[in-house]
Order: C-alpha cells, then structure tokens, then sequence
C-alpha cells in the first residue's frame, strides 16, 4: 500500500500546486485571504497552530494550503470556479475524484488494504486527471 499511498499523497500536492499556482497568478499573493473562505482558512490555523506545539516533530510546510484537507481543497476550487475553467470542465466531474481519492485514502491512513480493483480505479482517475489539468 505504500506505492497507492505515495500516488495518494503526490496527487493532493499536485492539488495544491494547481490551487496556488492558478490563484497566485489570476489574484495575487493575498490569494489565500481573498479567495478561500473563512471557515477554510481557520481549519487549516488551526491544524497549523497544533503542529507548532509539538516543537520536536516535522510540520507539514510553511503555507496554508499545506493544512487543508482534501475535501476544502475541492471546495477552494469550487468557490473560485472562474479560474479553474480552463482545467476542469465539470466540478461534478472532479468531485467524484476526490470523493474516491478520498475513501481510498482513509482505508490506507487507517491500516487497510485496498483491493486490486480499488487500486485499478485511482490508477484511472490519476490518469483522467493529470490529463485534464496538465499545463
């Protein structure tokens, strides 16, 4: 499971990239307070602000978007839809992406293993996916 992890893993960076790399080029390097809504920004402070207690342990980065979570990554796409046009031609679309990313993840996170099948399908939509926002 460790190689579906790491795909997992490359796959909500590649996310983020996306996220950041279009807004910071359509708005501007205040992108983040302009375009993602409070509630968003205030979980991932939070996630931030809890890591920096544990002084003796690694912290995920220095940018915001390093603590948001897979499902507010989908929804700063959804509320900025304008600037993702050129990438994804149906949020519904990439909705169904994240939701299965999304399952196969927690199995992984929580110490299962993924079938064959499950594993065939995030081969698939990693590669609809990386086709369709390519840059």
């Amino acid at each position: 499971m460790s190689v579906v992890y790491t795909a997992i893993a490359a796959f909500e960076n590649s996310v983020r990239e996306l996220i950041t790399s279009t807004l910071l080029e359509n708005v501007g390097a205040a992108w983040w307070e302009d375009c993602v809504s409070k509630k968003i920004r205030d979980a991932a402070d939070s996630r931030r602000k809890e890591e920096e207690k544990v002084k003796w342990h690694t912290q995920r980065g220095s940018d915001p978007i390093q603590y948001t979570m897979l499902p507010n990554l989908l929804n700063i796409i959804r509320q900025n839809g304008d600037y993702f046009e050129d990438f994804i031609h149906d949020i519904d679309w990439a909705a169904s992406i994240f939701d299965t990313v999304e399952k196969s993840r927690n199995v992984i996170m929580h110490s299962g293993t993924l079938s064959k099948r499950d594993i065939a399908r995030l081969g698939s939509l990693f590669r609809d996916w990386n086709t369709q926002v390519a840059t």
